[in-house]
């Protein structure tokens, strides 16, 4: 995990990179490729896996961070992996619009924390990845009656509920990076992560699996 010391070096580093900047931009930016992977895993349209590959998502985002660095440099309001993650989910988002013909926009213009944003996390990935962790036994999940009951328990969830749990335990991003990511207090963040641990908690038990919880 990325802490506010870990980050601050980042932008210290780039902004003393002078002509080595590209240089060190593309070892930052490296340092967080699993991390940028996963995300994109969880949020990609099943439908666009067929057309395009996650790591084509990667290398079109980091050309976008190259392009927008200096511009960052000169106010890095946020840290800097947030920001390429956000830059990274504009370009998946851009792609799901250019593949799937929805409303296209200016995804320079809009904002960090709006609404659609960033794509959102599919019920059936997060069912796919909760079978996958362990913490429920993948036999039990290939059960249709257990994932249609599960996927329903996630999208009944309140949107920033169940983002939060997306961000904390599928992104595996620290409750200040959630709280940065949405816009919203480090306390609100918390509470909300609780809600959705609760409902999530609920839902595992009448499907007598494991607690996600444990552990955490």
């Amino acid at each position: 995990m990325s802490d506010p010391a870990h980050r601050e070096e980042a932008v210290e580093r780039l902004a003393e990179a002078g002509d080595d900047r590209g240089r060190v931009l593309a070892e930052l930016f490296e340092r967080h490729r699993q991390r940028l992977l996963r995300m994109i895993d969880i949020r990609m349209d099943p439908r666009l896996r067929m057309r395009v590959g996650a790591s084509d998502v990667l290398q079109d985002a980091f050309v976008e961070v190259s392009q927008r660095v200096a511009t960052y440099l000169a106010n890095p309001d946020m840290p800097f992996f947030l920001w390429i993650r956000f830059i990274t989910a504009q370009r998946l988002m851009a792609l799901h619009r250019f593949h799937f013909k929805a409303q296209k926009r200016d995804l320079r213009r809009q904002q960090r924390y709006a609404p659609g944003a960033v794509p959102e996390a599919t019920s059936v990935a997060l069912v796919d990845h909760l079978a996958a962790s362990g913490t429920m036994p993948a036999e039990r999940l290939l059960r249709a009656e257990a994932r249609l009951q599960l996927q329903h328990v996630l999208d009944s969830m309140h949107p920033t509920d169940r983002e939060v749990l997306v961000l904390r335990h599928f992104e595996g991003l620290t409750n200040v990076e959630t709280a940065l990511a949405l816009g919203i207090d480090t306390s609100a963040a918390s509470k909300r992560h609780v809600r959705a641990l609760e409902h999530l908690r609920s839902a595992l038990a009448e499907l007598e699996a494991p607690d996600l919880t444990e552990g955490s």
